[in-house]
């Protein structure tokens, strides 16, 4: 096949540069995608200009009924963005096909948000000067935003910045993860199908450098990245952007009382852990469970584990499908032997079979090993046993990050001293860290990034307040 061109103010185009798209569980390459350089970015940049012009000008109505069309495209088309996020990402097809159902799920409430942007009144006679002034603060778009989406949610991560960022009348700039490059450009296919006006569609996979080219742009006005924390960080210093939404994962912890539903709380945590091979910024990777229940309860976890089925996406009864890379896996792999000559011991998993890591356990990890202090983004849970519950708030708050967490509890007293006592952006109770729709405000605090997703929130990361003072 050719290689697939990007979209440039919503114009296909091919360039020179290509870069392969290759089946994480075949390690087959199955397609190559046109990539952008420094002159189709500054091409993109010169169309976002007009396009924003062009956004910023539609009334409300008319963006919502841009989005609700989108969503209608994307439910059309939803079997073939599945095999997509399949095809490119390892993702099982089950998970598959929920992040797409999400994703139209994100763009419909994009949709119903973006007539929902509410001005607001000031008041103005609180002080003599002020009288017989009327003032109001009017939400605007801020112009272009740059989107930079990551690997494992290909689909739903885009919607959530482009959703909302169209719904303020903004431009759009995508830039895709290189792993993942069809699913964005599939999106762009759609959103001119609905109809966005072109200069506003861009689409342009490509390296770092030319991705550093945008990011340092004085005319990006909002720059909103999902990906590692090193390198989100670095974004934010060096872009003049003056709008900065940082989603950068962590280790997320979960606390397990004596008092919890065992059954539970096991459950959702091996549905927490090794969803989508453990890749996911708010995948459970510390569990710290009260000794009085810990050998029943990690006795559990085990017996659940081994029963997972690992292999190939496409089948349906596998649970947990390879890592985006080779390479990843081995690393954490590596990782797991390095805990091991420390201490730790390995209670199931803990070994690759081809190029696939096997989910495993570990236990007797110590606060500084890889495993539990960073982010290891693989199908790897660790175990930790307390004695009060002060002590599992304390250990589970030891952590540069904080996405989110969970406890589970009966008790009414202790869930409220979790939800005050614990550093994360969101505290669930009986739950998992890893639950999220995607109406609600989602992000975190210290190392795990800084503003918030979920459409009402983003947009008013993407909207300047403008106040208007009427001297009648």
């Amino acid at each position: 096949m050719d290689p697939l061109p990007l979209i440039l103010g919503g114009t296909y185009r091919r360039t020179p540069s290509v870069i392969p798209v290759v089946n994480p569980y075949s390690q087959v390459p199955f397609a190559e995608v046109c990539t952008a350089g420094p002159h189709e970015a500054e091409e993109a940049m010169q169309q976002a200009v007009e396009g924003a012009r062009l956004m910023a000008a539609l009334p409300a109505h008319e963006r919502s009924a841009l989005l609700f069309r989108l969503a209608r495209l994307m439910e059309e088309e939803a079997d073939l963005l599945t095999d997509i996020i399949v095809r490119e990402g390892g993702k099982v097809r089950r998970l598959a096909a929920t992040e797409v159902t999400r994703a139209i799920t994100t763009i419909r409430i994009s949709a119903e948000e973006a007539v929902r942007i509410h001005d607001q009144m000031v008041p103005m006679d609180g002080y003599q000067a002020g009288v017989g002034r009327i003032a109001m603060i009017l939400r605007v778009p801020v112009g272009i935003v740059l989107a930079i989406t990551p690997f494992n949610f290909p689909l739903n991560q885009i919607c959530h910045k482009a959703g909302p960022a169209y719904a303020a009348g903004n431009a759009c700039i995508i830039k895709p993860a290189s792993l993942t490059p069809l699913t964005g450009l599939k999106f762009g296919e759609l959103l001119l199908r609905a109809g966005f006006p072109k200069e506003a569609v861009n689409i342009i996979p490509c390296k770092t450098d030319v991705a550093e080219q945008m990011v340092t742009d004085r005319r990006i006005a909002c720059l909103s990245f999902t990906g590692s924390p090193g390198i989100g960080w670095y974004l934010r210093s060096i872009t003049p952007a003056r709008h900065v939404t940082l989603e950068l994962g962590g280790n997320a912890g979960v606390i397990v009382h004596e008092d919890a539903d065992q059954t539970l709380a096991a459950s959702r945590i091996i549905e927490g852990a090794y969803a989508h091979a453990g890749q996911v910024c708010i995948s459970v990777q510390r569990v710290f469970v009260q000794r009085s229940i810990a050998d029943s309860f990690i006795h559990e976890l085990v017996s659940r584990c081994n029963t997972l089925v690992t292999g190939d996406p496409e089948e349906s009864e596998t649970d947990v499908g390879p890592m985006i890379t080779p390479e990843k896996a081995i690393w954490a792999h590596l990782k797991i032997e390095e805990a091991v000559a420390h201490g730790a011991r390995i209670l199931c998993g803990g070994r690759l079979s081809g190029h696939l890591l096997v989910p495993t356990i570990l236990a007797d990890t110590a606060p500084n090993m890889a495993v539990r202090c960073e982010e290891l983004f693989a199908p790897v849970l660790t175990v930790t046993v307390y004695d009060t519950f002060d002590e599992a708030v304390t250990m589970l708050n030891d952590s540069r990050y904080g996405l989110q967490a969970g406890i589970f509890t009966k008790d009414l007293g202790r869930a409220i001293y979790a939800a005050q006592k614990i550093q994360c952006g969101a505290v669930l109770i009986n739950d998992i860290p890893m639950f999220r729709i995607d109406s609600m405000p989602y992000g975190g605090v210290k190392e795990s990034g800084i503003g918030r997703e979920g459409p009402y929130f983003a947009i008013r990361e993407m909207t300047e307040e403008r106040l208007i003072i009427i001297r009648p």
